[in-house]
């Protein structure tokens, strides 16, 4: 990704990486800004600029250190050196507020976040699992800032912990030579050729993804599987058999040896149809009545009897064509 604009508070120049990023980038327009949080001049902008605010970075100093117990795939989440993405899934999470988290937001002071993590780590009775991805896609990030290729190589040398993270890109390449220390736990979320198509615009194909979990299961890092979300179109049945049967075919034989997969299916919201109606008027209509039910405040999920069928559905066919793996969970 290369921005066509840039908001940055003044003080990322205090730290090494903001004057990395001004260096690098010093041919596109800087706008200083008083809060990576609160932008005026976007806040202003109507839905349908959602995609165009995809092109713009924000660079700032991150200000909240908290961790927030996690009992699925690690122990905690942590927030880490990037927020949001470039690229526009059209269920994704974090767009709770389209002029806050539309973008990819970039955070400088990673020393201070490594610096807790790497004490955290150092002071618990036993090895902490630490999920640094779950507010952007650092693969995505690292061809930015190399900020995963700086984490990897000072948390390996860390004696206790491990720290995991999820992706849609296959832009590994940079991480195969590290010397990791089976300290990473890398996670590649895949959902089939259409979805990807149709709903994960600007992420890497399934065929890539498959290719980059090899990679990096060959590398020696510890792999994980996500199947996440799990949408269900009109035939959803066929696409997700074929998925777990492509998996089957071109995942290697050493990456499918106890693979530990994740299982997410689709939360939707309002706020995500009224952007994406104005964003992308001609992109597939993720919410239906006949297959969803309110949950919460403005959000919808999938009917119980609809996502129990399609449950069984993928437990089986996992169950049949890659019988070595492991379904950490469903939810």
């Amino acid at each position: 990704m290369y921005p066509e604009r840039i908001y940055y508070e003044p003080a990322i120049v205090n730290y090494e990486l903001g004057e990395i990023l001004k260096q690098k980038f010093n041919q596109v327009e800087w706008i200083p800004i008083e809060n990576h949080n609160n932008i005026p001049q976007l806040r202003s902008n109507s839905n349908k600029e959602f995609g165009k605010m995809k092109r713009y970075i924000i660079i700032g100093v991150r200000k909240t250190h908290k961790y927030v117990e996690n009992h699925k795939v690690s122990d905690f989440l942590v927030p880490y050196t990037s927020s949001g993405c470039s690229a526009a899934c059209l269920y994704c999470y974090l767009v709770c507020n389209y002029n806050k988290c539309s973008y990819l937001r970039l955070f400088v002071n990673r020393e201070q976040m490594m610096k807790k993590l790497l004490k955290t780590a150092a002071g618990a009775s036993k090895d902490l699992t630490f999920e640094i991805g779950s507010n952007s896609d650092l693969v995505l990030e690292n061809t930015i800032t190399d900020n995963l290729i700086w984490t990897i190589e000072r948390f390996a040398k860390q004696e206790k912990g491990y720290i995991t993270f999820p992706t849609k890109f296959d832009m590994v390449e940079p991480l195969l030579s590290l010397n990791h220390r089976g300290r990473i736990i890398f996670r590649m979320s895949v959902n089939p050729p259409d979805i990807i198509k149709k709903v994960e615009f600007g992420t890497s194909p399934l065929k890539n993804r498959i290719h980059a979990l090899n990679q990096m299961c060959e590398a020696g890092y510890k792999i994980g599987l996500l199947i996440a979300p799990v949408v269900l179109l009109e035939d959803w049945r066929t696409l997700y058999g074929q998925l777990i049967q492509q998996l089957a075919d071109e995942l290697s034989s050493k990456a499918k040896q106890g693979l530990i997969i994740e299982i997410i299916f689709m939360t939707y919201s309002y706020v995500h149809r009224a952007i994406n109606s104005e964003a992308f008027p001609n992109a597939v209509e993720l919410y239906d009545k006949s297959y969803m039910t309110g949950r919460g405040r403005g959000k919808y999920c999938y009917r119980d009897e609809l996502r129990t069928e399609a449950e069984q559905f993928l437990r089986q066919q996992i169950a049949e064509k890659l019988g070595e793996s492991t379904i950490l969970y469903v939810v």
